[in-house]
């Protein structure tokens, strides 16, 4: 994979930006870039699409927890949203910039530009709601747009990946044709229409809520998807997954653990209740792979290869409790030999093929459309199996010495059995019926862990499933916030308009708690 200078080029793009407006009267800086390749800029807007590991957003999906609060706590966000307008500028930078040097009406970054804008658009109303969109987009140089409805935002971001679908469908068929800058796929644009079509089975899915509504025609699209793979191609594997490669040779691009964040945090962080809970619950092999055994079991007989050696602290417990627990060897740390040893890591997936299996898995069980729910089940449970290159058979496992150095393990081996593990009663699909559906959704929370920013807190706040762990730990009273507040700029620029948006949503007030439409 190619990549080039992820600082350097995001800043870049935003200069583009930035600096392609002139004043009258004004000289221009000769030393200020007014113009750049397409290419150039879609390095930096795929930058903007990339979450990482290891970040806040894995912390309130509940996969790790901190317990030194010199680094932080477990408490979710209190305070108004971060937006993705900025993000948006670059891609349409990317876009003028495409036209400027002769691409026709239908190019590549043309085609991947309404993909980039129903991702962000997307990501944004998640958070908040209502968000200015029609308005917005206009040059994006309105200062005070109104605000679309959620409801509106969606039928557009469908319309988007429709388009997209379509146009890199037409680009594929005349050959030849590649995105220039693409550090995740190369150019490939077979590759980015299988992404934009799996994308959009989880935005289908996301709206489970809304299947009766008559205008976004969710049991329709879904089911024309799955039933027409040559005009809407899918994932096959995790070959096609949307995934971002750290790269241990830039420093600015390692990955979140290494070896040199190992003195700081490797003690000082711990696994979370409510993931380790759930492989055990399974008999999961995963969690060996991810998890260390708690040192207070092993000192006490436990052997390190049993699924009761492992123990995850809750995200609302008292963060002095918790940190006093994990001195006394109560909880896992992460399994230190698979996330410090070194500077690449492990691949972080945005979109991909497991979760695409349990998204199709659960349409089929809400009888969104025709098929077999338990092979997708099963397949997105294999995926994710091969992504922690776990296999049938012996596998060595490695937990870090107590009191050792970094690199300092010891091995044991653990025997692996697909047939068996999916023939376990928790585990065997149980149908399209409830049961069958938090199974699914179980898996999905499973595969999801340190990969695809916030999606696993998103499926809970639809679903419930897996049940979310509160307390005092997790701040706002003990409660896990429904969104984020709206920025407090919008209320010095854009007042009017965020306004009458609070109160066709929220009774007028901005509150963390409200239930946006997508859930209600």
């Amino acid at each position: 994979m190619k990549f080039n200078k992820f600082y350097t080029v995001a800043a870049l793009s935003i200069a583009l930006v930035l600096g392609s407006c002139t004043f009258d009267g004004l000289d221009e800086d000769p030393n200020r870039p007014t113009s750049a390749p397409a290419s150039l800029i879609l390095n930096g807007v795929l930058s903007n699409l990339t979450t990482g590991a290891w970040s806040l957003e894995q912390r309130w999906n509940q996969y790790w927890c901190i317990n030194y609060n010199y680094y932080g706590t477990n408490e979710y966000w209190s305070g108004g949203a971060s937006l993705d307008f900025t993000r948006l500028k670059n891609v349409i930078k990317m876009e003028e910039e495409a036209k400027k040097a002769g691409a026709a009406d239908i190019n590549p970054y043309a085609a991947l530009g309404k993909f980039f804008r129903a991702y962000h658009f997307v990501n944004m109303t998640q958070k908040v709601g209502d968000l200015p969109l029609s308005d917005a987009l206009q040059g994006l140089g309105d200062a005070a747009p109104k605000y679309n409805t959620q409801k509106e935002i969606y039928v557009q971001v469908l319309n988007w990946l429709d388009e997209a679908n379509t146009d890199l469908a037409a680009l594929i068929a005349k050959g030849g044709q590649k995105a220039d800058g693409d550090w995740y796929y190369g150019g490939d644009l077979s590759k980015w229409q299988k992404l934009v079509n799996s994308y959009k089975l989880r935005v289908l899915i996301s709206l489970s809520k809304k299947e009766a509504d008559a205008d976004l025609k969710l049991k329709a699209r879904f089911a024309e998807i799955l039933s027409t793979p040559a005009k809407f191609p899918i994932f096959a594997s995790n070959a096609d997954n949307f995934t971002y490669r750290p790269i241990g040779s830039i420093p600015a691009n390692y990955y979140p653990k290494n070896p040199n964040t190992y003195g700081f945090d490797a003690l000082r962080e711990n696994t979370s209740k409510l993931y380790i809970d759930l492989l055990k619950e399974f008999q999961d092999p995963r969690l060996f792979l991810v998890a260390e055994p708690a040192e207070a079991k092993v000192k006490a007989g436990v052997s390190p290869t049993s699924f009761d050696a492992f123990e995850g602290a809750s995200s609302g417990e008292n963060l002095d409790d918790m940190a006093f627990k994990a001195q006394q060897g109560v909880y896992s740390l992460i399994n230190r030999k698979r996330f410090y040893s070194t500077y690449t890591g492990e691949p972080i997936t945005q979109v991909g093929y497991s979760e695409l299996c349990f998204n199709i898995a659960e349409g089929i069980n809400r009888g969104w459309a025709t098929g077999n729910a338990e092979d997708f089940y099963n397949q997105g449970i294999q995926a994710s199996m091969d992504f922690y290159g776990l296999k049938a058979g012996a596998n060595a496992v490695d937990f870090q010495k107590s009191g050792a150095k970094l690199g300092e393990f010891n091995s044991y081996t653990i025997t692996v059995d697909f047939a068996a593990y999916l023939a376990q009663a928790k585990v065997k699909y149980a149908g399209n019926n409830t049961t069958g559906l938090e199974q699914i959704l179980k898996q999905k929370y499973l595969t999801l862990a340190q990969n695809s920013g916030q999606e696993a807190y998103l499926n809970w706040r639809r679903t419930g499933v897996p049940a979310f762990l509160t307390g005092v730990g997790v701040g706002n009273q003990g409660k896990i916030p429904m969104r984020f507040k709206y920025p407090s700029g919008e209320f010095t620029t854009n007042n009017t308009n965020v306004s009458e948006a609070l109160t066709r949503q929220y009774a007028g007030t901005d509150d963390l708690f409200g239930k946006m439409w997508i859930i209600q």
